[in-house]
């Protein structure tokens, strides 16, 4: 989709449907006449031949997100949105052209593209009109971003027989501008790694891309990690069915470390970033790993295996020890880890981890700003005496019916290494099993993409 910006009012654009927010500037074109055909709170009106969508929003950043997504979804069939820019909304117009063009791309996002037949033509140009041609690079930045936020919802929306390992590093290598590494985990002594995904007959495998750009400092060099389960059964902890129906999405966090390199490269920020992707199935089968079973990781450490659904912290300790051993300042790792974090907070929210507080609190103010929300959580030393074994050095889980989400990232902080580190369970926001009434709908919200971008951006506005 293309999203341009004039200073021209919507009646003099060429566009196939005009939209407006109801308020001020909407009632002055006209009363609904016809409701939408969806569920989206979007009334069409016919003013001389053409379409009308007047849009419900709540007058902040979310809402006009909201609304740009469902114009945009009012609008398929393809050709030109035309929206009209509203001066009188408690929001700076640059603050409103960012979120309508994000909002426009990632309401054009049609996740239904394993559909037999001809796919649904979308719409090709979002026109916001009423505003400052200067204001073209803040709408063509937000938009760039948003597309990226796609390819991140389309990987985890993709099934799992398609979006294997061997597939997800296949779209890894293809991302433009990076340079592309796959390494074999069983090869190169990533023993977490190859343990847990030597239950299926698809090898696991380490996804490397890189973006290092001449003009980038010395440091920082930040790590971008993501867990990448593409399948997850659970192993001999097997998922119930309410559960395993839903994970094909264990790969949110790679998926976005993917999309959010992509971006960052596209950007051409000057910034030293690598991202790290952990990919593998956690399958049943005769070559799983059993429960209490002792694996030794990339960095030495053994672990006792007492649950064999506490998976992704496996792979992710052997992926934050070869961000440290590459030479990253600056680590941030992205999974959904632990069902609790969504008992607890809801499809909207993830939480943050982070034993340097300064850190941690720059993560959770990237989520923030760029509506990839976020909230702080303890880490607190007292929690690492849950996860002593009596036969390893570590064990995976604490085997006790609390603190699941902290117990999880106090697990992964035995690998971090020196330096900031910041982790992000993300469980809640990844796959939306309704929607929420905000642009995404249904399915994969492409959550992390935005932040983790936002977060290279300040720190090379820092650097600068």
């Amino acid at each position: 989709m293309v999203i341009k910006v004039t200073t021209a009012d919507p009646g003099s654009v060429s566009a196939d449907l005009v939209a407006a927010a109801v308020g001020e500037r909407a009632s002055q074109l006209g009363a609904p006449e016809r409701a939408a055909a969806d569920a989206d709170p979007v009334a069409i009106v016919y003013r001389e031949g053409v379409p009308l969508a007047v849009v419900a929003l709540e007058p902040d950043l979310e809402g006009l997100r909201t609304a740009a997504a469902r114009a945009v979804r009012a609008g398929r069939g393809g050709g030109t949105v035309a929206w009209a820019l509203d001066p009188s909304l408690p929001l700076a117009v640059e603050e409103q052209v960012r979120a309508l063009a994000e909002g426009a791309v990632i309401g054009g996002y049609d996740g239904r593209r394993w559909r037999s037949g001809e796919p649904r033509h979308g719409v090709e140009r979002f026109v916001i009109c009423g505003c400052a041609e200067e204001l073209a690079p803040i709408a063509e930045r937000s938009a760039l971003v948003a597309s990226w936020t796609n390819l991140a919802r389309e990987l985890v929306d993709a099934p799992a027989n398609l979006m294997t390992p061997a597939g997800l590093a296949e779209r890894a290598a293809a991302i433009p501008r990076l340079a592309s590494e796959t390494i074999d985990a069983a090869e190169e002594g990533l023993g977490a790694l190859a343990a847990v995904g030597g239950s299926s007959p698809i090898r696991p495998r380490l996804i490397v891309l890189r973006h290092a750009p001449p003009d980038a400092p010395a440091t920082p060099r930040l790590a971008l990690v993501g867990k990448a389960v593409t399948f997850d059964t659970g192993g001999y902890f097997l998922k119930p069915q309410h559960d395993i129906v839903r994970q094909k999405a264990d790969m949110a966090g790679g998926a976005a470390v993917l999309a959010a390199l992509g971006a960052i490269a596209e950007l051409g920020l000057p910034l030293s970033v690598t991202g790290i992707v952990p990919a593998c199935e956690n399958m049943l089968s005769g070559t799983a790993i059993r429960p209490t079973d002792v694996i030794t990781t990339a960095a030495g450490i053994t672990v006792e295996v007492n649950n064999p659904d506490a998976e992704g912290r496996l792979i992710l300790a052997d992926a934050l020890w070869y961000a440290r051993r590459d030479g990253a300042t600056h680590v941030v790792d992205l999974a959904t880890l632990t069902g609790a974090m969504r008992a607890g907070m809801g499809d909207l929210y993830a939480g943050v981890f982070a034993p340097d507080e300064a850190w941690r609190d720059a993560v959770v103010q990237a989520g923030n700003l760029s509506g990839d929300l976020a909230w702080p959580w303890p880490l607190h030393p007292r929690y690492r005496v849950l996860i002593d074994s009596t036969v390893a050095d570590l064990r995976n889980t604490a085997g006790k019916s609390f603190g699941f989400p902290i117990v999880a990232a106090t697990f992964l902080a035995q690998f971090a290494g020196e330096g900031p580190w910041a982790h992000v369970d993300m469980l809640g926001p990844a796959l939306l099993d309704e929607d929420r009434g905000d642009a995404f709908g249904r399915g994969a919200s492409g959550y992390g993409v935005r932040m983790l971008v936002e977060l290279a951006t300040r720190l090379t506005v820092r650097l600068g």
